[in-house]
């Protein structure tokens, strides 16, 4: 497990595979919206495998959201990243506002952290990624 934080370390992780998805759409000639199309599958992707997956770690870890498991932050990461420009300045944006987000969890993400199993380790930061999506449509006009 990457330390300290691995919540961050799997946060960046999904930068750099959003980053490359969208160079790879762009190098096949898809421009436009086509980011947004492979974001949104992804982060629903993540959370289709994540809330089994992250509820059997659990159980067999028996420890409660354990750090060993970032999935969670990679649908989180994915939402908050779809409807950004392909500019440095919003991806780290985008990433900061879902890290912030993540830590603070400001209602309900703080209620959906408490659903059992895999559904509050994926909840809770579906619920930051959209915080930040919000946040990054309102200063998007704003972020160089």
């Amino acid at each position: 497990m990457l330390r300290p934080g691995p919540g961050t370390w799997g946060s960046a992780a999904a930068v750099l595979l959003w980053m490359f998805a969208r160079l790879a759409a762009g190098s096949l000639g898809l421009g436009g919206g086509t980011i947004e199309w492979i974001s949104l599958p992804a982060a629903l992707a993540a959370l289709a495998i994540g809330v089994p997956a992250a509820g059997q770690v659990e159980r067999e870890s028996g420890r409660s959201d354990p750090g060993c498991v970032v999935i969670d932050e990679a649908a989180g990461q994915w939402i908050a990243l779809i409807d950004c420009d392909f500019r440095l300045s919003h991806a780290l944006a985008a990433f900061l506002l879902f890290r912030l987000f993540d830590i603070f969890k400001p209602w309900p993400a703080r209620r959906l952290e408490k659903l059992p199993a895999g559904w509050g380790i994926m909840l809770d930061d579906v619920a930051a990624g959209a915080y930040a999506l919000l946040a990054m449509r309102i200063l998007g006009r704003w972020i160089g």
